[in-house]
């Protein structure tokens, strides 16, 4: 499986002559798509067709981050804007009864189009805890500030979509929830201490298993002071694999985000480096990618096995 160990987003609404090139060449492991690459129905099925057919590969991973709510990419196809991840916490608590039934018809319906569209992960549920304190990029998009509710809902999110042969990526591993500052900007600095985090940011990734996850590009000062968790060894290692018990393909989250200090390519290294299986690069500029393709390895023998259990798990 001769797959580069990297996501791109891609530019437009169709692949670009460069595009095919740079991917036929350097086969990246998926493409994720953004709402500047969604116009309609037809369109999308037609690019993902496109992808699909230059790998050969009808199982090929294709990505959005459809959360509903404040990122909702679909948004031209179907206004999803209304459905954050707290809309149905709160349905949950006042009428469990509704809840269920309007949840599993939003998720069914959302799988229902992703399909239709050739898109076979999604990058859900967010299972960072709210906090009233913290910078409002999570906000609605968090279930809520009680760990029993992310935990509880993100099960059943991940369960639905399972049931649908989408994949779910959890996020932002291991809690980005009580970050201060919006991570595309700048970088957080989380000083909760380590049981407080290990009991209650940390809990619902240990509850909720998911093939995928992608990384908080933020730093827990109680275990590494000076890497954010995409960069760290430590984070990777002893909490995200041995504490929470993450077994799945780790992710890093966009590595053009301010929140990361080094030159793109380093960030890319540093990554792989600490431990993430993949890197996502997301806005489609042709020449970081033909940079960033001349220094990523391919993917790992863990990565491969991984990536058949999931084309397995698409039946």
């Amino acid at each position: 499986m001769n797959k580069k160990a990297i996501i791109f987003g891609i530019k437009g609404k169709t692949l670009s002559t460069d595009e095919k090139k740079l991917f036929k060449k350097n086969k990246p492991w998926g493409i994720i798509l953004f709402s500047r690459n969604i116009e309609t129905v037809h369109q999308v099925m037609k690019l993902t067709n496109e992808i699909k057919k230059l790998f050969n590969d009808k199982k090929y991973p294709i990505l959005i981050d459809q959360e509903g709510g404040v990122v909702s990419r679909l948004n031209k196809i179907m206004d999803l804007s209304m459905f954050s991840q707290n809309f149905f916490t709160k349905l949950y608590i006042k009428n469990y009864k509704n809840f269920s039934n309007y949840y599993q018809i939003y998720i069914n319906s959302v799988s229902g189009i992703l399909k239709l569209l050739g898109i076979n992960i999604n990058t859900v549920p967010v299972l960072d805890i709210y906090r009233p304190r913290a910078h409002k990029i999570i906000g609605t998009r968090s279930f809520s500030n009680e760990a029993r509710y992310v935990c509880k809902l993100g099960n059943l999110c991940i369960k639905l979509y399972k049931k649908n042969k989408i994949a779910a990526v959890v996020k932002h591993i291991p809690g980005h929830g009580a970050s201060k500052y919006d991570s595309h900007f700048k970088t957080p600095i989380i000083k909760i201490k380590k049981n407080k985090l290990i009991k209650k940011d940390f809990l619902p990734f240990k509850k909720c298993k998911s093939l995928f996850a992608m990384t908080a590009h933020a730093i827990y000062e109680a275990f590494d002071k000076d890497n954010t968790a995409t960069h760290s060894k430590t984070i990777i290692e002893k909490i995200i694999r041995k504490r929470i018990q993450f077994r799945g393909i780790l992710i890093s989250d966009d590595i053009s985000m301010k929140s990361l200090k080094y030159s793109l390519e380093k960030n890319a290294l540093k990554a792989i480096s600490a431990g993430c299986n993949l890197v996502l690069h997301c806005n489609g500029n042709i020449r970081e990618m033909k940079k960033l393709s001349e220094i990523i390895p391919n993917i790992d023998k863990f990565t491969q096995k991984k990536t058949s259990q999931f084309k397995r798990f698409l039946g």
